[in-house]
């Protein structure tokens, strides 16, 4: 199959191969999107297919306006219509209990639907030209850094589907925030550029964090109400370890934790030789010194073992300059850590570069997961498969 690029130009043959069943990838202000038709299910089946995505993870349907989420959904109740007014088109996707239009094909088998309206002009003009929802995951291969540019996009699904639509490079880089408001309590499933605190305002009340954005284990049969919630995410080839300053006294048993061999354990105990300081007594200088420690300490010990090794240390601007200077490591900013929009907005595409240059070991630091640094830790700790070493 020949995968063709489209511009603004090439809306009306993108919207006829979705008419017929085929598979486009799409921009939105997130990340790209891989578009199938979301109410036909055999559609629906390409698109995991294409992903090789597990069939019981949901599906998010993009519409272009409120007025299509009508038919697709039992009811809207007023909080969903209030979020909609506040923040679509925007990143924000809602679940909400789904009408018999819409197949179990696209929503993994559950009674429920995700819905969002992107913020991407080209996007919202291809719904309208197909005159349907367009069901989009993130447009690569299941597990891999989600595509925040079109050459990602034909990177992993070159060949596997018949067109992307290409609108350069996406401004927020890590997918939607995603509400659950198909029970009384809305309940974040996913963090995203929408904060918490984003919500509450909008809403007036409380919005509940779904446990396994917390750190809670998934019981086993646990079925993912939203993508992202179950399955190994956002992934680099490379290993990856993120490394965060903590209280002494939590140490020893977060250490017992770390899904490593002794080996490996022995030698997270001895960075804990850095964090004789609790947290609250340090200084912030002070606690990105003992992290940027902890991390060149680490990567001496991988070099001392495999000398070639190659090993990048993924940091914020204003931390770089404690790292440079050692010709041994690779340092890649991220991002300024009072902007943490900057952080999302490189961190797949950093991911990616990693790969391209047959990065072995990503050592990275962790940042405050107050508002956006929610979602921005939720895609580095499961890019690093919760892996984290406390200094």
């Amino acid at each position: 199959m020949k995968t063709k690029i489209f511009g603004k130009e090439g809306i009306s043959e993108a919207a006829e191969i979705l008419k017929g069943g085929g598979l486009v990838a799409f921009p939105t202000e997130t990340v790209y999107g891989l578009g199938g038709n979301g109410l036909d299910k055999e559609a629906a089946k390409k698109i995991y297919a294409a992903k090789g995505r597990p069939s019981d993870n949901p599906l998010i349907l993009h519409v272009s306006s409120i007025e299509e989420v009508y038919p697709l959904v039992k009811a809207l109740p007023e909080k969903a219509k209030k979020l909609m007014e506040a923040f679509w088109p925007g990143p924000l996707t809602l679940v909400l209990p789904k009408s018999d239009l819409v197949p179990k094909e696209s929503t993994g088998g559950l009674e429920t639907v995700a819905l969002r309206s992107p913020e991407n002009a080209l996007t919202l003009d291809l719904i309208r030209a197909c005159g349907f929802p367009i069901a989009g995951p993130s447009a690569n291969l299941s597990g891999r850094p989600s595509p925040t540019e079109a050459s990602h996009v034909f990177e992993d699904l070159g060949g596997r589907i018949e067109g992307i639509l290409e609108d350069g490079a996406v401004g927020i880089g890590v997918e939607s925030t995603i509400v659950d408001l198909s029970e009384n309590c809305p309940t974040l499933l996913r963090p995203g550029a929408i904060t918490i605190e984003d919500l509450e305002e909008v809403l007036g009340e409380k919005v509940a964090i779904d446990p396994t954005l917390l750190g809670k284990s998934m019981a086993e049969g646990f079925t993912p109400k939203a993508p992202g919630m179950k399955y190994r995410h956002y992934a680099p080839k490379a290993e990856m370890i993120l490394f965060k300053k903590n209280l002494l006294s939590d140490q020893s048993q977060k250490v017992n934790e770390i899904p490593y061999g002794e080996e490996k354990k022995l030698i997270a105990k001895s960075i804990l030789s850095y964090g004789a300081k609790e947290l609250s007594d340090c200084p912030e200088k002070e606690v990105k010194k003992s992290v940027a420690k902890a991390i060149l300490s680490y990567g001496e010990k991988e070099l001392s073992v495999s000398p070639e090794k190659r090993i990048w240390i993924l940091c914020g601007e204003d931390t770089a300059s404690l790292y440079e200077g050692d010709g041994r490591f690779t340092v890649q900013i991220l991002g300024r850590r009072e902007e943490p929009l900057s952080m999302t907005h490189n961190l797949f595409r950093l991911l990616r570069k990693a790969d391209e240059e047959g990065v072995e070991l990503i050592l990275g630091e962790c940042y405050s997961e107050e508002g956006v640094g929610f979602a921005l830790m939720n895609r580095m700790k499961k890019a690093a498969g919760q892996r984290i070493f406390y200094v």
